[in-house]
C-alpha cells in the first residue's frame, strides 16, 4: 500500500495498484483496505493529500516524509532478505 502512495491515490486507486503490482495475487477487500488506511494514518505514515479537493467524495491519501522513510527501509530489508535467500539456496543447490 505504501508503494501505491508514492503518488496521491484514493482508496479504489490503491486497491487497483496493489492488485496490479502483485500480478493479481493480492486483492484488498474494502474493509481490509480502510482498516489499513486508518492504521497508516494513525502511525503518521500517510495523510490526506493537501492537493485533493476536500469537496469531492473520494479522499485522497499520500505518503508523509516518515512514510517515505518506512518505504525506503522496507526496500533495504527485503533486498537483504532476498540476497540471503539466494545465498542459502545456492549453498543447498551446490550440495
Amino acid at each position: 500500500m505504501l508503494l501505491s502512495l508514492l503518488s496521491p491515490q484514493h482508496g479504489y486507486g490503491i486497491m487497483q495498484d496493489v492488485k496490479k503490482m502483485s500480478n493479481g495475487r493480492l486483492t484488498l477487500a474494502p474493509g481490509t483496505l480502510y482498516g489499513a488506511i486508518k492504521a497508516l494514518l494513525d502511525k503518521g505514515w500517510i495523510e490526506f493529500s493537501k492537493n485533493g479537493d476536500m469537496e469531492k467524495r473520494k479522499k485522497v491519501y499520500t505518503l508523509t516524509s516518515e512514510g517515505y522513510q518506512v518505504v525506503q527501509s522496507e526496500i533495504v530489508r527485503l533486498k537483504e532478505l532476498y540476497q540471503n535467500g539466494l545465498i542459502r539456496m545456492g549453498a543447498q543447490l551446490n550440495d
